[in-house]
């Protein structure tokens, strides 16, 4: 039986995409091994978000060639759609595709080995006329899975460029992706993550009225599985008309990751983001106020070209306002083609990494804050159980809080009342009520 190795750099999407070629290898009868098993086949999807997302790209590449070097070795993905070239510069690459298609490389795989010695083989295209792509995973853990439901991002941001690797805006159908949640269900996945590039914008190819509400209010209705948590989103899509559809939805779990970016206007309007610090900051106000129990996390950019001292500051009095339970931070990268890179006014890499180490521990000491109050409260937490670990579970709750908690072997994926008791290092120490 012919063996394939998998390897995800990146975002939830990808994750979600490299189940659902590794289900496709599986259908045509290959084995899914480890990423570091020699195996027949290895498949790397790839990320661009950084300069540090492409060298690493290059890396795992280079790490599948040396595990086998006799093995096909295909590289798929946003790294791929921007700079297949660079790709196919490697001896030892066989297929190189971007990321239109992706399935496609499963029936590329078997044809190179049935037919060695061909050239590599690449194909690339413009994204200006793809459709969504028809995917589906039917298995998942039983904790948590996530169904990708839109592909796509036509914000244009001047920092970013997943835009040029991905697309314009386009979303699976409705009907599509609530036969895939119940699947899932079904075969014993108690919380679905519905993600895409821009999330939000589920919904605004279609040529009827149907948007990302309209599918949580469907899912909550049919009571299509325990909980749906919603992946990234922008601050401007999450507006008064969108919690006033969802706020009633039982299914929906109270927790929105938001890619804030910055806190300061100077900086938005450089990075031409679609809101300003007000509005973000109303927009958060108004779920706090229908929404009580949600919590929100977070993407945090330091040094973003002529970011100063007091914008800088801006963000940071920013996480404090907000009470984020968490955020990633990260440094600006430049990228190739977008108009950032030849922005006057970069920022020395020193100092990128002294704001990023302030900010980071700004943001923990926000985080704690937040837990304090959470502990005080006493209120059992809604969580489901994860990992397994000596006698405890690591788990996160429905506002995803990171939990810890003692329980007997064998309740993984279940979903059980937590009283918090304690916190350290950002996770609550608690008991089972």
């Amino acid at each position: 039986m012919r063996s394939v190795g998998l390897y995800t750099l990146g975002c939830k999407v990808s994750q979600y995409e490299t189940e659902a070629i590794g289900e496709a290898f599986e259908a045509r009868g290959f084995t899914v091994m480890p990423f570091d098993s020699v195996c027949d086949a290895y498949v790397i999807n790839t990320c661009t978000v950084t300069a540090e997302s492409d060298r690493k790209s290059r890396q795992i590449v280079r790490r599948a060639i040396g595990r086998n070097p006799e093995a096909v070795v295909a590289v798929v993905g946003c790294y791929s759609q921007r700079t297949p070239e660079e790709l196919l510069k490697i001896e030892g690459v066989d297929i190189v595709l971007g990321t239109d298609k992706k399935l496609e490389v499963v029936g590329r795989v078997e044809f190179m080995l049935e037919n060695r010695g061909e050239k590599p083989y690449c194909r690339v295209e413009n994204l200006d006329e793809a459709s969504f792509e028809p995917m589906t995973i039917t298995k998942a853990p039983r904790t948590r899975a996530y169904v990708k439901i839109e592909d796509g991002c036509e914000s244009r941001c001047t920092y970013c460029a997943i835009s040029f690797a991905r697309g314009r805006v386009r979303s699976k159908l409705p009907e599509d992706v609530i036969r895939e949640v119940e699947g899932l269900y079904e075969s014993g996945t108690k919380e679905i993550v519905l993600t895409g590039i821009e999330t939000g914008s589920y919904g605004r190819d279609f040529d009827f009225d149907y948007g990302l509400g309209d599918l949580i209010l469907e899912l909550d209705r049919r009571h299509s599985c325990e909980r749906i948590r919603l992946g990234s989103l922008a601050p401007e899509l999450i507006d008064k008309s969108f919690v006033d559809k969802v706020k009633g939805a039982k299914i929906l779990a109270p927790h929105f990751h938001l890619s804030i970016q910055s806190g300061s206007d100077n900086v938005l309007r450089g990075m031409k983001r679609r809101y300003s610090r007000a509005m973000a900051l109303e927009n958060i106000r108004y779920i706090k106020e229908n929404i009580p129990a949600a919590q929100f996390t977070t993407d945090l950019m330091v040094g973003f070209p002529g970011e100063t001292e007091e914008d800088f500051l801006e963000t940071v009095s920013f996480a404090w306002e907000v009470g984020f339970i968490d955020a990633h931070v990260f440094a600006y990268s430049k990228r190739k083609g977008t108009p950032a890179a030849s922005y006057d006014g970069q920022i020395d890499e020193s100092e990128k990494k002294s704001r990023s180490t302030r900010l980071i521990a700004a943001k923990n000491e926000v985080r704690d804050s937040v837990l304090d109050g959470i502990v005080k409260t006493s209120k059992p937490l809604s969580v489901v159980l994860e990992t397994y670990d000596e006698g405890y579970y690591n788990a996160h709750s429905d506002s995803f809080v990171e939990i810890r908690v003692e329980a007997p072997d064998g309740l993984q994926g279940e979903i059980v009342e937590v009283i918090p008791l304690s916190h350290n290092d950002g996770v609550i120490l608690g008991k089972l009520k």
